[in-house]
């Protein structure tokens, strides 16, 4: 595919559901990271790019599984790889992106618990605690794969570490799109 679109620049389109969404800072991050120059085709949700993405008119797409599991399930779409350091359990068979030969390149959403800055330190590793012992639990961590999730609770140090990391990374990638803050 990198090939391809090399060979035939902005003839490939890719659907999104916004511009400044995840979808299209993991589409600018693939053309940044490849040399390659895609057509991003915003749209308003992703039921307005689905039709388009099966009928081959948008083919391409940077998604979310839980929006397109239905279509690789179906067979309506084929994932290519996974953005993420290791394949996803929903994905078994599905290479990570550095396994299909793209290294450096990881994209996924996240979710965080957090709490008010002066929160009591105390309350902090209560919640920490919590959040360990319900990812831990078969049945919760059953349900966070069903949809495409893969839990990890991080520490802390390590969540405050990963969101500084994430920040730098994805403004950088913003800058080089040149969208505006808001």
């Amino acid at each position: 595919m990198i090939d391809y679109a090399k060979a035939h620049p902005k003839e490939l389109n890719y659907g999104t559901v916004g511009v400044g969404s995840s979808q299209h800072l993991a589409g600018a991050y693939f053309e940044q990271l490849t040399g390659t120059e895609l057509t991003h085709v915003p749209y308003r949700n992703i039921a307005g790019y689905t039709p388009d993405f099966i009928s081959g008119q948008v083919p391409l797409g940077f998604q979310l599984l839980p929006n397109v599991i239905g279509l690789i399930r179906s067979g309506d779409a084929r994932a290519l790889a996974v953005a993420s350091s290791k394949r996803m359990t929903a994905l078994p068979d599905t290479p990570t992106a550095a396994e299909a030969g793209l290294q450096d390149y990881e994209s996924y959403a996240w979710l965080a618990l957090l709490a008010p800055a002066n929160t009591n330190k105390a309350v902090i590793d209560k919640l920490h605690a919590a959040m360990v012992d319900a990812v831990n639990d078969p049945k919760v961590r059953a349900l966070f794969v069903e949809q495409g999730a893969e839990p990890l609770v991080l520490d802390p140090q390590g969540l405050r570490d990963f969101m500084a990391s994430e920040t730098a990374k994805w403004a950088a990638i913003i800058r080089k799109i040149g969208i505006d803050p808001m």
